[in-house]
């Protein structure tokens, strides 16, 4: 599934996240390559969600969080990049679809207006490609102007997709985007990822391994330590990672004698 042309979209070096007194991640050190598919897996608590929040400091957001440690994407610290952009060049896709309660239309278009973009042919013309960017196009042209809340789970998680893709990010996170969806949905959004990634860098958490098999070219384990702090186990191609484990918990966490 990788390829040549690979580089490195980010680089993490000695990452750690406080929520007060707690430390969430620890000392975390890996890259992120670009036009990519990265899986992070591992048991509930060790800390996945705020390692994905990390790349684009959604973390703080949350009360009393530090972050130690760099994350540097395209050789720039990401703590120097003012926050709007960055989280206008990596978006988010949350677990649950979370559509505005406004047309289809109307939340492609959220981003661009939000960044000052008045012109309605403009607007239509990124709505569209948007919306064949996220596979959703052909089902929705015609009725743009329905409540996106009339679409089904599936639906409206390739909108919230076509959303954050409006605002033309080229990284894109995804926490569990496909665990509250039923099987056909989650392949569909599976299938899109494959599309997506020949343009953008994809980070997706996920519970499900077959979906991560499936979807990623390189998977991050992570586990937590006794004081429930996570970290780091193993990181490579997702191929290898399933197949051949240099750890022996990755290959426990893998089969299911634990987690």
């Amino acid at each position: 599934m990788t390829s040549e042309n690979h580089f490195d979209k980010f680089k993490i070096d000695k990452l750690e996240v406080f929520y007060g007194d707690f430390r969430a991640i620890k000392n975390v050190k890996m890259t992120i390559r670009s036009n990519a598919i990265t899986s992070i897996i591992g048991p509930s608590g060790c800390g996945k969600s705020t390692f994905l929040r990390a790349f684009n400091r959604m973390n703080d957001l949350i009360p009393n969080t530090v972050t130690n440690g760099q994350v540097i994407k395209d050789d720039v610290d990401i703590q120097k990049l003012d926050v709007v952009e960055l989280r206008k060049c990596v978006g988010m896709i949350f677990q649950r679809p979370n559509p505005f309660p406004k047309s289809i239309f109307d939340n492609v278009a959220y981003g661009p207006r939000a960044h000052g973009l008045k012109s309605q042919a403009q607007l239509e013309e990124i709505v569209e490609r948007s919306l064949r960017q996220a596979v959703l196009w052909e089902e929705v042209k015609d009725v743009l102007q329905r409540s996106a809340l009339s679409l089904s789970g599936g639906q409206q998680q390739r909108l919230c997709i076509a959303r954050a893709l409006a605002v033309e990010p080229d990284v894109l996170l995804m926490d569990e985007p496909a665990s509250a969806l039923d099987p056909i949905a989650s392949l569909k959004i599976e299938e899109l990822l494959q599309e997506l990634k020949r343009a953008f860098t994809i980070i997706i958490v996920t519970h499900n391994m077959q979906q991560a098999a499936r979807a990623s070219d390189f998977t991050a384990f992570f586990n937590m330590d006794e004081d429930r702090a996570g970290y780091l186990v193993e990181y490579d191609e997702t191929i290898k990672v399933f197949t051949n484990p240099e750890k022996r918990l990755t290959e426990d966490y893998i089969s299911g004698r634990f987690g």
